[in-house]
């Protein structure tokens, strides 16, 4: 067991290694050494780079193991001897590549934007108020994506790559009906909804979300080529869910919101399902014990952005199901973290 000073200065250089990460995934360091090695002025060419100040992020990346110092070729290289060095990518370094399959690249940048930042760096400001020092200054997170189309693409992009294990998971590991109608509540783009009706041909989908959001929902499930087996609609679960549903999917949603409003969105969802419909809520599950876990993780997180948003243990969240007039039927592990919750009205 480390000693509790390495732990403590580990964390503290924790930041350091960040920023190395946030900006090699930013400058595409790993795409542009893909082909092969580089020489640093050459490399921060490519990458619209400072060459000195790469050259010392390079250095914590390299001990990082994500890039690997080597020799330049003096051949085709101009630069004097001082300035000749090179790197190469590490196998590692290449989960940072743009066409890396995963969400390492995409969750580093979504941390390291300009609302994310700020709300980690005033976590202490949150835990001494009770109220998310992000919300304080920008608003709530989703009128904050839709006044920023970057950052909102930024985080499509992070939910759509994030969603990819759990759904690779999901679609292996959980049975779903083989007729009627899943509605994807709060779906995004749809990834979610289409792995399910790919692997299902039998059911239709719902999705539904903001208005902002539902245009690309529309595009991307027309161009998986299920324009014809879904229909996606704007609306706010707060108010009503589309009704008739056989399955009703909750991916990343009720974490983001307090109790009270988790009872209100399930309550919903139990109002408008078919009967002997089902709820399958996609969360991570907390352990009852005190080992590391993802979840604790994104907790803080959650504890950041949101006025009363949290990750749950599985006794949590059958108290929510309770409250809204559902029972917990299962928990099937989806590896990743992630767990799919199944309830059933009661």
């Amino acid at each position: 067991m480390p000693h509790s000073d390495d732990l403590l200065w580990g964390a503290l250089g924790d930041i350091s290694r960040f920023a190395a990460l946030l900006t090699m995934a930013e400058l595409g360091v790993a795409d542009h050494l893909a082909q092969g090695p580089l020489s640093t002025p050459e490399l921060a060419r490519r990458a619209g780079a400072h060459a000195p100040s790469l050259r010392r992020v390079l250095r914590e990346l390299a001990a990082m193991d994500l890039v690997r110092a080597v020799q330049a070729d003096a051949e085709t290289d101009a630069e004097t001897d001082a300035e000749a060095d090179a790197y190469e990518l590490t196998e590692r370094g290449g989960a940072l590549r743009s066409d890396a399959p995963g969400f390492v690249r995409s969750s580093i940048r979504m941390l390291g934007e300009e609302g994310f930042w700020y709300a980690m760096r005033t976590l202490p400001d949150t835990v001494r108020t009770g109220r998310s020092a992000f919300i304080e200054q920008y608003g709530p997170l989703y009128d904050y994506l839709a006044r920023k189309p970057e950052s909102s693409t930024l985080f499509d992009d992070y939910m759509a790559a994030r969603a990819v294990p759990f759904t690779e998971g999901l679609s292996e590991r959980y049975a779903f009906p083989a007729t009627g109608t899943m509605v994807d509540v709060a779906g995004g783009k749809g990834h979610i909804l289409a792995t399910v009706l790919r692997a299902n041909p039998g059911l239709r989908g719902v999705l539904m979300d903001l208005e902002h959001v539902v245009d690309h929902a529309r595009q991307a499930l027309a161009e998986e080529g299920l324009a014809e087996r879904t229909e996606v609609v704007a609306g706010d679960f707060f108010a009503a869910v589309p009704s008739g549903g056989d399955v009703y999917l909750l991916a990343s949603i009720l974490h983001n919101w307090d109790d009270e409003d988790c009872v209100k969105i399930l309550t919903n969802v139990r109002t408008a399902m078919n009967p002997g419909g089902r709820v399958l809520i996609l969360e991570v599950v907390l352990p009852d014990d005190e080992r590391p876990h993802l979840g604790k993780d994104i907790d803080l997180r959650m504890l950041a952005i949101f006025n009363g948003g949290a990750e749950r243990s599985r006794d949590e969240y059958a108290a929510l199901l309770g409250r809204a007039g559902l029972a917990m039927s299962d928990v099937v592990e989806l590896g990743s973290g992630a767990s799919l919750i199944e309830a059933r009205q009661r």
